[in-house]
């Protein structure tokens, strides 16, 4: 069983900051790519950054600059440094993470934070 627990949502203003984190826990085997993905009310879900195990980074056109990813892998662990943040920033957000338990490779979700950005 392997599950995904996010942390780290709220309500801020606008300009202001949150650090989302994501911690991986159970039969883990290996951990490859991590991600965040956000869902607003009437949206389809987007991708927001995606890392892989080496490190690699990518992100939406609308957080660059403002939005860093990152990874303890020590820890199974990703994060989301959401700064400059923006009232259409307003949604719940998802980690994701493809993960080998046992014998199989399978994609994970958490089960979302909200994060809410006021004007």
């Amino acid at each position: 069983q392997v599950q995904l627990v996010e942390s780290g949502g709220g309500l801020v203003q606008a300009g202001g900051s949150l650090r989302l984190s994501c911690e991986a826990s159970g039969s883990i085997f290996n951990i490859n790519a991590m991600g965040w993905y956000r869902q607003a009310p009437g949206k389809q879900r987007e991708s927001v950054a995606l890392i892989t195990s080496g490190g690699s980074t990518n992100y939406a056109d609308s957080v660059k600059g403002r939005f860093t990813i990152s990874r303890d892998n020590a820890k199974n662990t990703v994060y989301l440094q959401m700064n400059s943040l923006k009232p259409e920033d307003t949604s719940v957000y998802y980690c994701n993470a493809r993960i080998r338990s046992y014998l199989r490779w399978n994609d994970y979700w958490g089960q979302g934070t909200q994060v809410t950005v006021s004007s």
